[in-house]
């Protein structure tokens, strides 16, 4: 019975290992984009991979079927915006690098369009996952990818989620 366990533990050691191998780059990046911290400085980002490993990790024996990297993903994403509304409010803004491309985002607008544009997550499982309407993910996806592609100049600063007109 004890080399069977022993047998066990090895094979889920030499599984996660494997996962981790080739999803960990992945996630990181998802997480840095999120956290829109520099590649090589991205303390926030790290804990966030951790901790989703973490967690994959003592979920894997009950996956039964599910993608690890779809649990993972979750967690890094739930963890994201639950750390962010509790630490800044609401999703309010963290200091993210100014000179990231999304810095200009709001934590929320980041990570929406982390799920949609960068892992691909589909609009609905998007809003099931951050309990918002599908409708809200649309709209804050299409404001984001505008804020990008069309950054706001100078004269036109940009406050919590939206454009102002000049004065």
């Amino acid at each position: 019975m004890h080399d069977r366990q022993v047998s066990r533990a090895a094979r889920r050691a030499r599984e996660f290992e494997a996962f981790v191998a080739g999803a960990a780059g992945r996630l990181l990046h998802a997480a840095t984009l999120m956290t829109a911290e520099p590649p090589d400085a991205n303390p926030r980002a790290r804990r966030l991979l951790a901790l989703a490993l973490a967690h994959t990790y003592a979920r894997w024996d009950r996956l039964h079927g599910e993608d690890p990297y779809d649990c993972a993903r979750q967690y890094l994403a739930t963890r994201f915006a639950r750390t962010t509304w509790h630490r800044y409010g609401a999703f309010g803004r963290g200091r993210p690098d100014p000179g990231s491309p999304l810095a200009g985002l709001t934590p929320q607008e980041r990570l929406i369009l982390v799920l949609r544009l960068y892992e691909g997550v589909a609009e609905e499982q998007a809003a099931a996952l951050l309990g918002l309407p599908a409708e809200r993910v649309h709209t804050i996806c299409d404001r984001a990818t505008a804020v990008l592609l069309h950054p706001p100049g100078p004269h036109r600063p940009r406050t919590a989620g939206r454009e102002v007109a000049p004065s």
